[in-house]
């Protein structure tokens, strides 16, 4: 087998691949999330640069050495990875930085990064003789799931909270799962999908509880890298919630450290709206020992990090810790200002969780915290597709309009001479 073990990131316990679907039951179901370990030397052995410079499977797929598929017929048509990093000097003179980049994962087949690690887990589920598959999700695991288990055998129940944006709602109903709203926030649609899981034997997706959704996440470090040239940027922010998303960003620099591919590990900060930021209240206390859990009711205009009981928190603080990262948080009034700015400035149109890590890359310029000899890379998380609302709302707050006007020269005329565009 390709993964050599799972390991608890609490207690240190080590578990065969196959004694243990997801976590460590020491440690619990929050503390006892695992980690997955492989072989390095044994993958060195065919997995080099020069090996990935030749390929041309511009996908996540060209990193399947270092991903737990066991079975690549299970691998899904869909292309997903390799997502465009973009480049912005101009934004980069303006904020004070040596170059920004910024990487547009809202590309992907459902719209958003969750597609990452939703492609190892249907084929893990296969893998394992699974016929329906769950998750409990904001919206976009949910959509991200049933949109790659489509194509497959697996049926597919999902969980989320009733007030999930309708596009989220819609994805998910097009791609014919089974959709149950619940009456509450997405911390008890999560516990309610952790309970019904495990009562009827499904295969459970829901953040962190399962390790190999680390693996997928890990993905967008590893192209970031490569991309790059193999010289890391010394600053890359990430949207947290769960907190699933930046472990895995922190995981995928990790393994290249490990097989000799990097030199180091960039500082990774992590951007959570002042209204769900339990993780970064976690890792101000954290001291190099336990992890301090406070939750909290979560308060957001950014539905995709909308979470007051992060159970990914404990991974996130040691590893961000580890990165030598830090985490900051931002108000509501600021995404919306950041999706704005990045629409209007780089055409890359972003749901408010995504747009809270250009806002955090905003704010550390403001408070004089970036250097000009910086490389930074801003993870764009997912689509402003996905809700249109705040979208519509981060629009308003910019201009006016849009204008009603008469189908005549005339009235497009006395419209221009208002917009100040008189020809």
């Amino acid at each position: 087998m390709k993964v050599a073990a799972l390991r608890c990131i609490t207690c240190g316990s080590v578990y065969g691949p196959e004694e243990l679907d997801y976590t460590c039951p020491r440690c619990g179901p929050r503390r006892g999330t695992l980690e997955v370990l492989y072989d390095y030397g044994k993958i060195r052995r065919g997995f080099t640069r020069e090996a990935l410079k030749k390929s041309r499977n511009y996908t996540m797929w060209r990193y399947l050495p270092l991903l737990p598929v066991e079975d690549e017929r299970y691998i899904q048509p869909l292309r997903v990875g390799w997502t465009p990093l973009y480049r912005f000097d101009g934004l980069a003179r303006e904020y004070g930085v040596r170059e920004l980049y910024i990487k547009d994962d809202g590309l992907n087949p459902t719209a958003s990064y969750k597609d990452r690690a939703s492609a190892i887990v249907v084929i893990k589920a296969q893998e394992k003789g699974k016929r329906v598959i769950t998750c409990a999700s904001t919206g976009n695991a949910a959509s991200s799931l049933a949109g790659f288990a489509a194509s497959t055998p697996l049926s597919t129940i999902i969980f989320v909270p009733k007030a999930a944006p309708e596009a989220k709602l819609t994805q998910l109903l097009i791609y014919g799962a089974k959709v149950l709203a619940v009456e509450g926030s997405y911390d008890q649609a999560y516990d309610l999908c952790l309970e019904a899981a495990e009562r009827y034997g499904w295969y459970n997706r829901s953040a962190a509880i399962n390790p190999y959704l680390v693996e997928g996440k890990k993905t967008g470090a590893l192209e970031v890298a490569e991309q790059l040239g193999w010289e890391i940027p010394d600053l890359v922010l990430v949207p947290v919630g769960d907190g699933s998303v930046i472990s895995g960003i922190y995981k995928g620099f990790h393994d290249l450290l490990e097989l000799g591919f990097i030199e180091a590990i960039p500082r990774i900060v992590g951007v959570q709206a002042q209204g769900a930021d339990p993780i970064k209240r976690a890792f101000e206390r954290y001291n190099g020992d336990e992890v301090a859990i406070e939750d909290q009711a979560a308060d957001t205009i950014a539905d995709s990090i909308a979470v007051g009981k992060p159970r990914d928190i404990v991974k996130a603080v040691k590893y961000i810790h580890a990165a030598k990262g830090s985490f900051i948080s931002v108000s509501d009034q600021q995404i919306l200002e950041a999706m704005a700015e990045l629409a209007r400035r780089t055409g890359i149109f972003a749901e408010p969780a995504a747009a809270a890590a250009y806002a955090g890359f905003r704010l550390l310029a403001e408070q004089g915290r970036l250097s000009r000899s910086e490389r930074v890379v801003v993870m764009i998380t997912g689509s402003g597709l996905k809700n249109i609302a705040s979208a519509r709302k981060a629009a308003q707050a910019e201009a006016e309009g849009p204008y009603t006007i008469g189908a005549s020269l005339e009235e497009l005329e006395r419209a221009l001479r208002k917009l100040g565009l008189a020809p």
